[in-house]
């Protein structure tokens, strides 16, 4: 793979990654509700989702996505359901930044930001389209693979960790009880937004 086609992959991939959609509302409506930590764990879980679908894009995802039409539109469901739950357990959260008992893992959090991203059309639409426009598939090396799973998983990171941590400082500028139930709500109706945005996108 030559490096203009590595440039032009980084290039599109970072600008995808930076404009608001689902995956970016969910990461701040976590930070907002439940802070830095938990955030990061579910951007972690985006990121393996995005390399898991680059992995099946090289694999043939044309093939796959026309083989397995029910399995995508049960992932994406799958996907809009946890998000919908996800926007209830934020509204009906108490007003206090102390740990909620019965709160979600950080495993369970990591496995939703997998979930998030499998459900999203557009990760499946971007490696679809913009990967066959960059990339000869059928000239890459082993290395070449290898080298961009990895930096495919380090944009990703670079651009995504930011919101978390934004949402974070808002979360903790605000600690009054007035304010933490106006960012709960807020978090419920930006997870909300990102089920709708998930679930209308085709």
């Amino acid at each position: 793979m030559t490096l203009s086609g590595f440039l032009a992959y980084s290039g599109a991939l970072a600008i995808a990654a930076i404009i608001p959609g689902p995956q970016i509302v969910a990461i701040v409506a976590q930070a907002l509700h439940s802070g830095y930590r938990k955030a990061a764990w579910m951007t972690a879980g985006m990121v393996v989702g995005d390399v898991i679908y680059l992995s099946s894009a090289l694999a043939g995802l044309a093939y796959i996505a026309a083989t397995f039409t029910t399995l995508l539109i049960v992932i994406k469901w799958a996907g809009v359901v946890y998000l919908c739950w996800l926007a209830y357990q934020f509204w009906i959260a108490p007003n206090s930044l102390q740990p909620q008992h019965g709160s979600s893992t950080a495993g369970g959090v990591f496995a939703s930001g997998i979930l998030v991203t499998l459900g999203n059309p557009k990760s499946v639409l971007f490696y679809m389209s913009i990967l066959p426009t960059v990339v000869d598939v059928n000239a890459l090396s082993g290395l070449d693979i290898t080298l961009l799973l990895a930096m495919t998983a380090v944009i990703l990171a670079v651009a995504q960790y930011p919101f978390a941590l934004a949402g974070t400082r808002v979360r903790m500028a605000l600690r009054s009880p007035r304010a933490m139930t106006m960012m709960n709500r807020s978090a419920a109706f930006f997870m909300g937004g990102a089920a709708v945005a998930i679930a209308t996108r085709s």
